[in-house]
């Protein structure tokens, strides 16, 4: 798996891009969605990471 994924957030839309990671959530950029941790949430309305759809491209 070379390519990157894009999560979206069900509720606010907030996209996790893999790449870019979220570092402000100690989250660092080339973090794939499987090892972001199960506990991690939307860092704008607090969704949690199982309520993120990945988004076809």
């Amino acid at each position: 798996m070379s390519e990157f994924r894009i999560w979206e957030c069900k509720t606010c839309g907030h996209l996790y891009d893999e790449a870019e990671g979220d570092p402000d959530s100690g989250i660092p950029p080339g973090t794939r969605w499987e090892d972001v941790p199960d506990d991690w949430e939307c860092p704008f309305c607090g969704t949690p990471k199982s309520d993120f759809r990945l988004v076809e491209v």
